[in-house]
């Protein structure tokens, strides 16, 4: 996939977090598909795509072994171990591959891995398109580095796959603007609500607990102060904002003059398609290409349960935003690369750092996405998304199945409800206010 680029505007990000799932990915050539003659796969949005796979792994159990969005087909690829669960994979409207790995192998191989290949330089996490252990090594990794690696990877041929990497993987921050915090400069990710309060998530490598940003590299512009801060194991902090009457508006800043607002905070999924945004270099788009990856910083640095996408980025974007549609995604953690020869990055799970400090998206928004049917065929269904329960005035309801509607989505994330064979979404509206101290969109627009 290309990258896209655009110049940053003079201000950080106005962040906030919310959920929908869309995907990107290419069925593999080599991959040991099994004959579908009795059941012809559906077509799905993304967001109905996420629901289903999800539902259908946890259904299969042991017998599944991940499974991924095909965004040029619009199936949704389900990896199985037998005919069995081949069937009722198919049955729910999925396209069906028999695998050799399953989970439990999968799992095992990345534990081993933990064991016996913690090596500064290294990074690895499942991918269900190859049904492996993608393991990577940056440029740091030679001599006898190497050695151990390929001694810890040896025994694993045909449950692992090794590629190098002409970067070198490290957090991403460095002194410069956005958000300051002495000589140090990363990027607000999303506005979130503390028990009524307000305050915003960014990367846990920015800064301990105690750490006061400002706006600006002066340091004249007090934001606020971290309150809980997770560096390595995983990569997040919580920064609460110092006046309680701020306005933390659930938007992310597109770097063009617009925002995109937040409404929910969704799961990554591999091949689905994202954006990046951060105050080094903009917005950028790719997709996930694995999950639960395991990042080695080096110096001790170990950061596990990470998102790992094809999307660049720089020093300086730690912390941003990555979001899909109107759903948080992560938060930018580090990788190698930059944005003119690409690379491999990093990105915190939102839900997992929403779910630690006890915050939600935006004025009290919660998460998740209703599922429903609507009617018609696909880009003609009809339904609506009702009243969710703890979400924010304006929200979206989705619902599963082969059409696509718009329907009214009142106080938060809706469940779509219908008759027929439909996907229907509701469309929710959030007021935003203008910037009030520099640039962005709502609120404090200058983060």
């Amino acid at each position: 996939m290309s990258h896209r680029r655009v110049n940053k505007r003079t201000g950080a990000i106005a962040g906030a977090a919310a959920a929908a799932l869309v995907g990107a990915a290419v069925l593999l050539p080599h991959a040991n598909a099994s004959d579908d003659k009795e059941a012809t796969p559906r077509t799905f949005a993304g967001p109905a795509a996420a629901q289903v796979g999800t539902a259908l792994a946890d259904d299969l159990g042991g017998d599944a072994a991940g499974w991924f969005f095909d965004n040029e087909s619009r199936r949704l690829v389900m990896n199985v171990l037998n005919d069995e669960a081949a069937e009722a994979a198919r049955a729910r409207g999925a396209e069906a591959r028999i695998v050799e790995n399953s989970m439990a192998e999968l799992r095992s191989a990345t534990r081993k891995l933990s064991a016996s290949a913690s090596i500064p330089g290294t990074a690895w996490s499942i991918d269900p398109k190859t049904n492996k252990v993608s393991v990577i090594a940056d440029r740091t990794v030679t001599g006898q580095k190497m050695a151990q690696l390929e001694q810890a990877t040896g025994g694993m041929a045909g449950m692992v796959s090794v590629k190098h990497s002409q970067g070198e993987f490290k957090p991403f921050a460095v002194g410069g603007d956005a958000i300051f915090s002495g000589g140090s400069r990363c990027s607000l990710g999303f506005n979130v609500d503390v028990g009524g309060a307000p305050g915003f998530l960014t990367a846990g490598h920015c800064g301990p607990a105690g750490t006061t940003w400002t706006s600006d590299a002066a340091g004249a512009q007090t934001l606020g102060s971290t309150a809980e801060s997770v560096f390595p194991v995983a990569d997040f902090s919580l920064v609460m904002y110092d006046d309680p009457a701020t306005e933390a508006p659930s938007a992310v800043n597109l770097q063009d003059g617009t925002a995109q607002e937040i409404t929910q905070a969704a799961e990554a999924s591999v091949g689905m398609e994202v954006q990046r945004t951060g105050s080094t270099t903009g917005l950028s788009d790719g997709s996930v290409t694995g999950l639960d990856a395991t990042v080695n910083y080096g110096n001790g640095d170990i950061v596990n349960g990470l998102i790992q996408t094809d999307v660049c980025a720089e020093p300086g974007d730690s912390g941003g935003a990555m979001f899909a549609g109107d759903a948080a995604v992560g938060l930018t953690s580090g990788g190698s690369g930059d944005c003119t020869q690409g690379g491999e990055t990093f990105f915190q799970p939102v839900t997992t750092a929403l779910e630690a400090v006890g915050a939600t998206i935006g004025a009290g928004g919660g998460a998740g996405a209703g599922a429903g049917d609507g009617a018609g065929d696909e880009g003609a269904g009809d339904q609506e998304g009702q009243d969710g329960e703890n979400g924010a005035a304006g929200g979206a309801g989705q619902g599963i199945g082969q059409g696509q509607g718009q329907g009214a989505g009142q106080q938060g994330e809706g469940v779509g409800q219908g008759a027929g064979n439909g996907n229907g979404a509701g469309d929710g509206r959030q007021e935003q206010g203008t910037g009030q101290n520099g640039q962005g969109t709502g609120g404090d627009g200058s983060h």
